[in-house]
């Protein structure tokens, strides 16, 4: 099995944990509220959060494949996830929750149909800075399970 086969596999068992824990969830439970820091974000926040991210990452992760160099430098992570949210504020999560699935199964197919040889191009991920489209792929995997982790921690 190749690397990026295997991280293919990997982004497609976190996801269906993820999908499973959003699909547990009571009505009441997606106005639940998990961070307060700067903006309030519920758990409908963070779904929508996961879906417009995974949503960009094919895209980006493609260009870069293609020989682009990624998000500019001036690029503003927090004002792209509030423009995001603001773009999804009228879905259900129901409807959330579809999307999200469909941009996860672009993801696992776009990962699994990638040369190793991609893994090593590089170019500037909106948190990770420069970096090889590897550690792009295990950063999704690992921004899905850390908020996964906050999610369970406050719905338990």
């Amino acid at each position: 099995m190749t690397e990026a086969s295997m991280l293919a596999v990997k982004l497609k068992s976190e996801g269906v944990k993820v999908v499973q824990l959003f699909e547990g969830l009571a009505d009441d439970q997606w106005t639940i509220e998990i961070y307060s820091e700067d903006e309030k974000w519920t758990v409908r926040n963070i779904l929508s959060h996961l879906m417009t991210s995974e949503r960009a990452f094919v895209k980006l992760f493609e260009a870069i494949r293609q020989g682009g160099t990624g998000v500019t430098e001036d690029f503003v992570i927090d004002r792209y996830n509030a423009r995001q949210q603001e773009k999804t504020k009228q879905l259900s999560p129901s409807d959330l929750l579809t999307n999200y699935k469909s941009a996860r199964k672009e993801m696992v197919v776009w990962v699994s149909e990638i040369q190793d040889a991609d893994l090593e191009k590089i170019g500037r991920h909106p948190y990770l800075g420069r970096t090889t489209l590897r550690e792009m792929i295990k950063m999704v995997y690992i921004h899905n399970q850390v908020h996964y982790r906050d999610l369970r921690k406050i719905l338990r």
